[in-house]
């Protein structure tokens, strides 16, 4: 027995696992229930409402409810959700000894000692049927796992199987039909005790000689198997007419508490008074297994109902158990992986996915123990089987040179013998451990001896290491051992090592203990150690030298230098065989093989950075989507902050790494979003230390450091701003700030000035008599009614104390700095991002300002005041256009050194002869040359090609209606040029503007009035228009966003994404919102339109729209469809809008139409609506198009069409053909 969880507690009379989480339900003595997480070890929750012990307990299969019985005589029924109990049964008159739910029907079934067993219908939370017959105690009572049947133990010696049929057949057509029998309980009859046929009893077990205390159906088999007082487990077998004994399992010596059958396996479990568990072979009735507990009886079995797991209750608490090791037993060799499952040696092939059964390992019937290892020599075609059959064995077979068909059957030729574990060490040899002795066998392929030696320390296990060489693991070390010279090579001091997994080149290798892993080199060279909390499975190496490995959570891998990191979570355990590229090749614990795909750039991203493969870094952060704080932290941590910025949008954060990599711009940027004094002051100490002096002052003037910004403005010599600071700190009333600025500019008026108004009348004095201020001098004397004679006389030949003038006047540029390159991050991601602007969010004062046509749709009167929605409309970050690149040239504008003889010239007759002048012939136009150095409309469009541009458009994206696209054409073609007007009667001389210039005329192109920015504005004016309520200007927004669409010139492939993205936004919003019109003018008062308006209020949550303009539609869906009284539907939607997080307002008013549409789950009104089905929408009928019907597109916007529409103008953008052929929008010039 592996124990896997164990706790100490009051006495365990009843256990519970939970089918899909890793938790189990406890029932105690004590009157407690316990809740707990038997993987982390920890306690979840208890509960305490039971008066006396807890002697039944049972999980939902499904739902998150569980049911308890106890020595109170009520049946309770609780919510682990809500963490309390839901509702109380009562009806029994003494102690309930076990409850159950029923697999499928709302059923639960309780036995107690009133001699009765009640079945009850949770949801009506009535008592269905009374089952009567027995004379003493009924210990136990289940449902049959797939029939209609029901198992009962009693004190009465007996086992009885009821046939429930009836009770089925009663209760099928719903709780309508039970009416006469739950009024007749109600008011006191027991409708079902005397002569009742909704249960029956089909069969009575007699056969035990005391009273019985448990009874079991098999799951898949017509078997029944009980425990007694009378120390023996009995087994049954039924029919259809008769139930009779087929054999009893003695060996307990106490009073059987629990029994029941292993869910896939032919074997029985029991627990006793005697302080044991025993195992039973259920075909040769024979113990296989014995587990003792010294102070503990044992009363309680549970079977987890999908994994090998068990738990028993005893007298101080569970214990959770397996049987034997899960782990399959495998190995790989190149691009083969040999494993066993099910009695054989399979091989699966990772190039072809060809999976066969090679050879038999094991005949006969009975218990087969699953092997422990498997070892596999590739030159002799021979593989090693060991197994803990008899304290340890091992098999030697030959695998069949050709694999497939039926497997072959040598397990006579097979050569077997003793020991813990056994590998090869080289071509025609292999090692064993016999564990016993600690000895250490080399035995050749014929199984025979050819040299022993006894092992070096307390070995608890061997592993392959290389040709002649073995890894042996002791308690606490790992010796690499040379078998041929028979000493040790190396040692590595590492605790408990189980499992050895090396790489490739045999260059790593990886130690698995139980929660730690060692990786080192060859030499046992310890590299790093990983320590995990959870129990450590399995692990493979992938081709970049990174250990990928498995818990029992999840799969994570570490690197060479120690740094790991999760990769995906795991919902059950599984065992990596190998990994490459994308994808994990792993065991699960029935031994299938299967293919896990997972995204490898976050380990590929970190060894790049410690490899110091800076390209790499680059391409994946170009084209990867690595976020997370911990990539953050990561990078911050190894000093790559520089790096981290790129994936941080937090102000503060990304604050932080600007200050610590010294990016000035970027620490501006946060420090003017956070505006905190703090911010600004390490602002200031970074850019004083980098000498940005502009940077530094903006610092200074936003954390209101008045004194510091006066002394810089003193040392650039900024005399204006310090006549600036001396006004600011007269009206702060700051009288020490005044005197400092004073001085600095050497007023001496203003110094005495300030004195006079302070009361410091001496100082005053004696700074205007220094400084031959006669009269001020005279007037400070006045004030203090003093006569000169009266003072002593004052030295005049002082010098005007002022600073020193800088020589060189700085303050309108920073201060001269070091050249320093830029590092190849800061270079290469110092772009900015772009985007379609932030997503809106709903809070509580926009929600006020939503209105128009959502208005009316929000209210529902019956529940409470209407709430509002949030405005959608945020302004975007302006960024900056990039040039396009330049292009090199072929250069055929060089000067060629021709000679002017042999070219004859010509002349018109009508032209006068003028040998001194030549007319220049004309030159090619420049709007020629725009349409003929680019294949972009809008550039032909600015040249006045309308032709060749539309016919552009119409291959690129199927246009066929350019009525709407003529404004566009006309502002494009105007804004290309400039004009001047010349003399008066004269036309005005028209300019070209170029986007940028260039001396090659193959590069010039005209400039454009649209850029990404431009309609991404326009994209959140529509949003704002949306929020509003207008509708049908959103509409026009919308459009003309994708009309303006067609001629943004993106610089770089980013921008092209972005620019589908916004077509793609701009198509969802218009098909939605003229589905929302179309609903607002329908009749709501006819039958017919009632069933239309819902289902396209329903379709118009289906389209991609912002989450608060999302929230807002499934708002008026759900009162629409609360308001016909379609409960189900409007159900959904409220269920829908409370996963999106709406405003306070909203989740009231969903919480509580979700609270009565699930009281009343039903619809007036049949819809063509399935929200499980995926759907696009006919963007012309407004109809759904479930999955896998035929569907057209618009080449332009995508939108969706029946094929009845192909050949039309789409609706969506009016612009292009349905289902046209088109080689797509062209916006990158060539």
């Amino acid at each position: 027995m592996l124990s896997k969880f164990e706790t100490k507690s009051n006495r365990v009379k009843g256990l519970s696992f939970h089918p899909k989480r890793p938790w189990i339900l406890a029932s105690l003595h004590n009157g407690s229930v316990q809740l707990w997480d038997y993987k982390m070890g920890t306690l979840i929750d208890r509960f305490d409402e039971h008066e006396g012990p807890v002697r039944g307990i049972c999980f939902h299969p499904t739902q998150p409810l569980f049911v308890s019985g106890g020595d109170d005589y009520k049946v309770k029924v609780w919510n682990w959700k809500l963490r309390r109990c839901l509702f109380t049964l009562n009806g029994h008159l003494d102690y309930i000894r076990t409850v159950f739910f029923h697999h499928e029907l709302p059923w639960i079934i309780s036995a107690s000692d009133d001699q009765t067993i009640r079945i009850w219908n949770w949801q009506s939370r009535n008592c269905i049927s009374i089952l009567t017959g027995h004379n003493h105690y009924v210990m136990c009572a289940q449902f049959h796992p797939k029939d209609d049947l029901v198992v009962s133990a009693s004190l009465d010696q007996t086992v009885r199987v009821w046939d429930i049929s009836g009770l089925r057949k009663k209760h099928a057509a719903g709780p309508q039909t039970s009416q006469t029998e739950d009024s007749a309980i109600r008011s006191g009859q027991q409708a079902d005790i005397f002569g009742g046929t909704d249960a029956v009893v089909k069969y009575v077990l007699e056969g035990h000689d005391r009273g019985v205390n448990w009874a079991s159906f098999h799951p898949t088999l017509p078997l029944i198997v009980s425990g007694a007082d009378d120390r023996q487990v009995k087994l049954w077998r039924m029919n259809d007419t008769k139930a009779w004994e087929v054999d009893t399992c003695r060996g307990h010596y106490n009073n059987v508490s629990c029994v029941l059958f292993h869910p896939r396996q032919e074997l029985i479990l029991s627990d006793c008074e005697d302080k044991t568990i025993r195992v039973w072979d259920m075909t040769k009735r024979t113990c296989l297994q014995t587990f003792r507990r010294e102070h503990d009886r044992f009363w309680i079995l549970a079977a987890h109902p999908e994994l090998n797991l068990f738990a028993a209750g005893h007298d101080s608490g569970l214990i959770v158990f397996k049987l034997e090791r899960e782990r399959p037993a495998h190995t790989i060799y190149q691009s083969t992986l040999l494993y066993v499952r099910e009695r054989f040696v399979r091989v699966y092939d990772f190039s072809s996915g060809n999976d066969a059964a090679a050879l038999v390992i094991r005949r006969g019937a009975g218990h087969f123990m699953n092997p422990r290892t498997l070892s596999y020599n590739p030159a002799e075609r021979a593989v090693l089987v060991c197994s803990p059959v008899d304290g340890g064995t091992y098999e030697l077979f030959n695998l069949p040179k050709d694999i497939g068909g039926e497997p072959r059957d040598n397990t006579a030729e097979a050569k077997r013998g003793q020991g813990h574990n056994a590998v090869f060490v080289a071509r025609n040899r292999f090692a064993v451990l016999d564990k016993q002795n600690q000895q250490i066998f080399i035995k050749d392929l014929r199984n025979e001896v050819t040299k022993q030696f006894k092992a070096p320390a307390n070995v608890s296990d061997i592993f392959y290491a290389g040709t002649k060489n073995i890894l042996i693991a002791t308690p606490t070390n790992v010796t690499l051992y040379d078998t041929e010279v028979r000493s040790s090579v190396a040692e590595l001091n590492v605790n408990g090592v189980r499992y050895v997994v090396w790489s490739p080149d045999m260059n790593l290798v990886a130690l698995l203990s139980k929660h730690t892993i060692v990786v080192a080199n060859k030499q046992l060279e310890q590299l790093c150690l990983i320590h995990e909390t959870i129990k450590i499975k399995s692990g493979a190496w992938d081709e970049l030298g990174i250990f990928v490995y498995s818990t029992l959570n999840h799969i994570k891998y570490a690197l060479p230098n120690g740094d790991n990191g999760i990769i995906r979570t795991l919902e059950q355990p599984i065992y990596i065989t190998r990994v490459k590229g994308k994808n994990v090749c792993c065991l699960d614990r029935d031994g299938k093989v299967k293919l896990i795909s997972f995204d490898p750039t976050e380990y590929r991203f970190k060894l790049s950075l410690v490899r110091k493969n800076y390209e790499e870094v680059l391409n994946i952060i170009r084209t990867s989507n690595l976020v997370g704080q911990a990539i953050i932290a990561y990078l911050q941590k190894k000093g790559y902050a520089e790096v981290a910025m790129h994936f941080v949008k937090d102000p503060k954060t990304r604050f932080e790494l600007a200050i610590e990599c010294g990016n000035i711009d970027v620490a501006l940027e946060c420090a003017k979003v956070l505006d905190r004094e703090d911010t600004w002051q390490k602002l200031g100490q970074e850019a004083l230390r980098q000498g940005k002096q502009l940077d530094l002052e903006t610092a200074y003037q936003r954390a209101k450091a008045f004194d510091k910004l006066s002394f810089l403005y003193l040392i650039t010599g900024n005399v204006e701003k310090l006549r600036k600071m001396l006004k600011i700190a007269e009206l702060r009333g700051d009288a020490m700030s005044r005197y400092h600025n004073a001085m600095f500019l050497g007023d001496v008026d203003e110094q005495v000035r300030l004195l006079r108004e302070v009361g410091q009348l001496p100082l005053a004095y004696l700074a205007a008599k220094a400084h031959g201020l006669e009269d001020e001098a005279h007037l400070i004397l006045q004030t203090a009614n003093v006569n000169e004679d009266e003072l002593a006389d004052v030295s005049v030949t002082g010098t005007l104390l002022k600073t020193p003038t800088p020589v060189y006047r700085q303050h309108d540029n920073n201060w001269p700095q070091l050249a320093i390159s830029k590092g190849i991050f800061e270079s290469a991601l110092s772009g900015d991002e772009r985007g379609l602007g932030p997503k809106m969010t709903l809070d509580e004062q926009a929600m006020k300002e939503v209105g128009g046509e959502w208005g009316d749709d929000l209210e529902i009167p019956e529940l409470s005041e209407p709430s509002a929605a949030t405005p959608f409309g945020a302004p975007s970050a302006q960024t900056p256009m990039y040039d396009a690149a330049e292009e090199g040239g072929w250069d055929l504008d060089a000067e060629l050194d021709i000679p002017d003889g042999g070219l004859a010239t010509t002349t018109t007759t009508d032209a006068p002869q003028n040998p001194g002048f030549v007319n220049p012939s004309a030159g090619t136009p420049l709007t020629d040359m725009w349409a003929r150095n680019s294949n972009l409309a809008a550039d032909h469009v600015a040249a006045g090609s309308f032709e060749t541009a539309m016919q552009l458009l119409n291959r690129q994206v199927g246009i066929v209606n350019f009525a709407p696209l003529k404004p566009t054409f006309l502002t494009i073609f105007s804004s290309s040029k400039t004009y001047l007007s010349g003399m008066p009667c004269a036309p005005a001389v028209a300019f070209a503007i170029h986007r940028q210039h260039d001396d090659d005329p193959r590069r010039l192109l005209p400039v454009l009035p649209f850029n990404l920015q431009q309609v991404i504005g326009k994209l959140q004016d529509a949003y704002a228009v949306t929020t509003a309520g207008r509708f049908e200007d959103a509409i026009a927004t919308f459009k003309g966003v994708l009309h303006s669409s067609l001629f943004v010139v993106a610089s770089k492939r980013t921008e092209v994404d972005e620019l589908q993205q916004l077509i793609a936004v701009s198509r969802e919003y218009i098909l939605g919102l003229r589905m929302e019109t179309s609903r607002k003018r329908l009749n709501m008062d006819v039958a017919a339109n009632q069933k239309r308006a819902i289902e396209l209020a329903a379709y118009f949550t289906h389209c991609q729209l912002q989450p608060a303009h999302l929230q807002l539609s499934l708002r008026s869906a759900m009162t629409l469809a609360f308001k016909v009284r379609n409960m189900n539907t409007a159900g959904i939607f409220a269920r829908r809008l409370l996963e999106l997080g709406p405003p306070p307002q909203a989740v009231q008013q969903a919480k509580k139409v979700q609270q009565l549409c699930e009281s009343n789950p039903t619809d007036e009104i049949t819809l063509d609506y399935d929200q499980y089905n995926p759907f696009v929408i006919c963007g012309q009928t407004f109809t759904p198009i479930y999955r896998g019907s035929p569907v057209v597109a618009c080449p332009f916007c995508g939108a969706s069409y029946q094929p009845d529409y192909k050949g039309k103008v789409c609706a969506v953008c009016e612009l292009a053909q349905i289902g046209a052929s088109a080689s797509g929008l062209q916006a990158l010039p060539r």
